[in-house]
């Protein structure tokens, strides 16, 4: 029989609350962030971190925006009690900045405590204990009188501790541990017990903490428990009610969320979702969730490639490249259907408008990411993909045709590799198959053009039919495609038609460029033309040409085809023709 047994496993039952009301609220302000990642994140590493990286790690939430920082577990081990002493006797704690540590309900460990944070302007003393069935059983094996016994005993030590030291501006915390898996009644229960004793009010309010230490039920479940809870709390008004949620189920943000919506204020989380067995919940996701939909997160997560590169030297932990919003891939389309979409949603945007670009939640440039992230090609990619790739990296666009037409190019080399493309290898792709073209005989080739200073249109261009024997065309004041077509077709003798024609400027400091693309029609069938040339009409004139080397046929023109069907010509710089020093040359 199989091992894999689900009947060894019982179902959570969940709390009666038909009244619930959290579902049709929403978030519209971002919660008290607290950062647990030196702490709790901290303890759950293969190797914890130095002194030298926590500092790099705290400085990093500092720059963020984090206003409550959880430093250690102090009378854990050495290295954690000399961190916080660190902070406090060499003033790294700014004065907006309230450091917050851990401690478990135990006589010797709340004294050890204390002695750590001697000097601190602004502490969070957070302290445990066991609640859940479970814990009291088989753990502690006491009943509930003597859990509620250990907590009020903590709470009064740690009072008379906090009276003692009366410079530093003290916040309490208690947490019943493994509140999701507490009953509510009892939750309730012990901390009203523990506030009694610490006494809070709405100026000086007490912190408690509602940890899923396991998550044990859907989020939905915990919203549940966690509205009971805020209901059913002596002094709501003088409770700060925190979450903690753990990721066990994949739902920590979720739980976190819905949380919020059954009326917590603060949460506690980890960068990245660090933390025991399957992690904290990732505060950079719900941040970034909040800022998605509008809401402020009151966190700075605009350089997003030097928080991950903090987090991933600190913990030795990789970024997945699928997690949300920091991972590599996040913002990328490899889908032609997407990138097709991705780059008709961007043509229309214009900056200050509302975000609303299909497939991508947030502008990846919010993250400090470029735009170059956010469509890769390989086999699967599409037209809209390939031309987003040339648009975006190397400013040429290319028409719908174009596009349809290169990306057959693109898509049968990335199948060969069979892997992704890189920009670079699309562009040496569209050189080969529309730029880049050796003169080769039969073939037409621009060769002088010279423009005539006195009219506005007016040039005269030399073109050699590859076997020595030159056409000029001329104009004198018509526009230049009109000139270059009627003269091609007078002196070609070839009855082609004209059915697309666009020009643009390539910015490639310290020149500019232009790119023309033609279409022509003949005998029935459509021919492309690109060329690229400094100067405007003799781009135009190679264009035309390029086209027209596919289809000319007949004793006079000899014309063999490029590569894939279409021919191509790059320019270089035009430089004196010796034989004609009244003209411009312009060598294929």
């Amino acid at each position: 029989m199989s091992r894999f047994d689900h009947r060894k496993y019982k179902r959570f039952e969940p709390i009666s609350l038909p009244e619930r009301t959290w579902p049709n609220n929403q978030i519209k302000r971002a919660p008290q962030w607290c950062s647990v990642d030196l702490r709790d994140g901290n303890q759950a590493l293969i190797e914890p971190m130095s002194p030298a990286q926590k500092e790099k790690f705290f400085d990093l939430l500092v720059d963020i925006g984090f206003k409550q920082i959880e430093v250690g577990f102090p009378a854990a081990s050495a290295t954690d009690f000399n961190f916080v002493r660190h902070l406090c006797k060499e003033g790294r704690i700014p004065d907006d900045v309230t450091i917050q540590v851990l401690t478990q309900a135990r006589p010797e460990i709340i004294e050890r405590t204390f002695e750590s944070l001697i000097g601190a302007k602004r502490v969070i003393l957070h302290i445990y204990s066991p609640t859940s069935p479970l814990q009291r059983k088989k753990v502690f094996q006491l009943d509930k009188a003597g859990i509620v016994d250990i907590a009020t005993s903590s709470a009064h030590l740690i009072k008379r501790y906090a009276e003692r030291q009366p410079e530093t501006d003290w916040t309490f915390q208690y947490s019943p541990e493994s509140f999701s898996a507490t009953e509510v009644e009892f939750a309730v229960e012990v901390c009203d017990a523990v506030n009694r004793i610490w006494q809070p009010t709405p100026d000086r309010p007490v912190i408690n903490t509602l940890p899923s230490t396991v998550e044990v039920s859907t989020p939905n479940v915990y919203a549940d428990q966690i509205e009971w809870f805020c209901r059913h709390i002596s002094n709501r008004d003088s409770v700060i009610v925190s979450l903690h949620t753990h990721n066990d189920r994949g739902c920590a943000v979720a739980a976190a969320e819905l949380g919020l919506m059954a009326g917590a204020q603060r949460v506690e989380g980890t960068l990245l979702g660090n933390g025991e067995r399957t992690g904290n919940m990732d505060v950079l996701t719900m941040a970034m969730n909040l800022y998605s939909q509008g809401i402020d997160p009151d966190l700075d997560l605009s350089d997003m490639d030097r928080i991950t590169t903090v987090v991933r030297e600190c913990t030795q932990i990789d970024v997945h490249p699928r997690h949300p919003y920091a991972g590599d891939l996040v913002f990328t389309a490899f889908s032609g259907g997407h990138q097709d979409a991705i780059k008709k949603c961007l043509d229309t945007y214009q900056e200050g408008q509302i975000w609303e670009i299909l497939y991508l939640p947030i502008d990846p440039g919010d993250l400090g990411r470029s735009y170059e992230d956010v469509v890769r090609i390989n086999s699967q990619s599409g037209k809209g993909g390939i031309a987003f790739v040339l648009q975006n990296r190397f400013n040429v666009v290319l028409p719908r045709w174009l596009q349809i037409e290169f990306s057959l190019i693109v898509q049968r080399r990335a199948d060969g590799l069979g892997g992704e493309l890189h920009p670079d290898e699309i562009w040496r792709l569209f050189e080969e198959h529309y730029l880049v073209n050796e003169s080769e005989p039969g073939k037409l080739v621009l060769t002088n053009i010279h423009h005539d200073t006195t009219t506005k249109h007016g040039f005269t261009a030399i073109v050699d039919d590859g076997y020595g024997s030159m056409i000029k065309i001329q104009n004198q004041g018509r526009p230049d495609m009109e000139a270059c077509v009627n003269g091609l077709r007078k002196e070609t003798q070839l009855n082609f038609m004209l059915l697309e024609y666009e020009q643009q400027v390539i910015d490639r400091a310290p020149v500019q460029e232009n790119l023309t693309i033609v279409r022509l029609k003949f005998q029935g069938k459509r021919y492309a033309g690109l060329a690229i040339d400094t100067d405007r009409v003799a781009s135009t004139i190679r264009a035309l040409l390029n086209a027209i080397n596919q289809f000319a046929i007949g004793e006079t023109y000899k014309v063999s085809t490029g590569p894939a069907g279409t021919a191509a010509c790059r320019s270089r710089s035009p430089r004196p023709d010796p034989a004609t020093p009244e003209l411009h040359s312009c060598p294929n």
